[in-house]
């Protein structure tokens, strides 16, 4: 899930959550996922079949079992009260049969970056690190066994899923959180938690541009001190127009008319600044980002005692595919940041839901030759 859940079968569905920012309870939340199931078996008339299903959830969860995972807590400005702490398969297969329309057998359940990791893994096997770069940011990466203190042995590798957006919930982040970035945070749904995320995402991105225009504003040095009523609504600069004005040609005509959409009357100069601005945040975001893979990265070189890593990364999310100049940035940062290391980047087409597909094959075909 996140700004959608992705479910894999036989063929492929993917639903946007019409609950997604709302106080859903599970039932609702979860009816209406099996709804989109249902409507998806209809359209494709494979209602008369049993198919296995790979359920990608892009939430913290304590994993217990390849179809057992314990929801930890909501990010990314998500919530449904009452899921925490309950196994989000089981709430997903007591709406299907609540539903009993038709038949799922959910035999997987995966994070997005795993998911997105094993896709590319299937174009690249050097590809051992995956990441999502778009409403909410994480990333996952194959870790050596012996560093691995939760299960027993030592030989081979354990994919780790990092859940690093909720970095800085101890205040490893104070010193480089901006007052703007406290306000996003102490009126998001969850206060004092992924705080490196809300550096990164796409969800917090648009509104942390909006504070800074409001601020210079206030200062007198935008818009001849007068913002719309429309530019101090919280929520209204989205992301995409962050994006829209980063690809202005030059003539300023596309930074323009997202201005006087918001009822304003930019000059020139004031156009400009607005570019800058956005330009600012999503740079930033690009080299916070670029630090936490850069850790990842050399942290696995150092682990396999490697003089040099080579090693892919499989990047997916809407920030990552759509804003004209994130992922250069990004990937100049990692690179500079990773001395030592000769790292591909592949971006990922639908990789949530290919990689919820094939971990769902692999597990399918285990359950055969175990005779289960």
């Amino acid at each position: 899930m996140g700004t959608g859940w992705r479910g894999r079968g036989g063929t492929g569905a993917r639903g946007r959550g019409r609950h997604g920012d709302s106080s859903a309870t599970p039932p609702q939340l979860f009816d209406y996922i099996s709804e989109c199931i249902s409507d998806f078996l209809d359209k494709h008339q494979m209602k008369h079949k049993k198919l296995p299903l790979g359920f990608t959830f892009s939430f913290p969860v304590r994993h217990e079992d390849i179809d057992k995972g314990i929801l930890l807590n909501w990010t990314k400005g998500f919530k449904a009260s009452g899921a925490e702490g309950n196994n989000v398969v089981g709430l997903l297969r007591d709406a299907i049969k609540r539903r009993g329309d038709f038949e799922m057998d959910v035999v997987a359940m995966v994070n997005d970056t795993v998911a997105t990791m094993i896709s590319c893994y299937y174009e690249d096997h050097r590809c051992e690190v995956g990441m999502i770069v778009g409403t909410g940011c994480n990333a996952c990466y194959m870790e050596e066994m012996h560093n691995v203190e939760l299960v027993e042995g030592d030989e081979g590798r354990m994919c780790v899923n990092t859940e690093w957006g909720a970095f800085g919930a101890s205040g490893e982040l104070d010193e480089f959180l901006l007052e703007y970035d406290r306000v996003v945070d102490e009126t998001s749904l969850n206060p004092g938690q992924q705080l490196y995320e809300k550096i990164i995402g796409g969800k917090y991105m648009g509104e942390i541009v909006r504070l800074v225009l409001l601020k210079l504003v206030d200062e007198n040095l935008l818009f001849n001190g007068e913002a719309s009523e429309k530019l101090k609504t919280r929520g209204t600069f989205e992301t995409r127009f962050v994006s829209q004005i980063e690809s202005d040609s030059g003539d300023r005509k596309q930074i323009y008319n997202i201005l006087t959409a918001f009822e304003l009357l930019p000059s020139g100069t004031d156009c400009d600044i607005v570019r800058r601005v956005c330009e600012s945040v999503s740079t930033r975001a690009a080299q916070m980002c670029s630090a936490g893979l850069a850790g990842v990265i050399n942290r696995m070189r150092e682990s396999r005692s490697q003089d040099t890593l080579k090693i892919t990364v499989g990047v997916d999310g809407s920030v990552y595919k759509l804003h004209p100049s994130f992922k250069d940035r990004f990937h100049a940062t990692v690179r500079q940041l990773t001395p030592g290391c000769d790292i591909t980047f592949i971006q990922s087409e639908e990789g949530s839901g290919r990689g919820a597909a094939l971990i769902s094959a692999v597990a399918c075909k285990m359950a055969c030759m175990m005779g289960q």
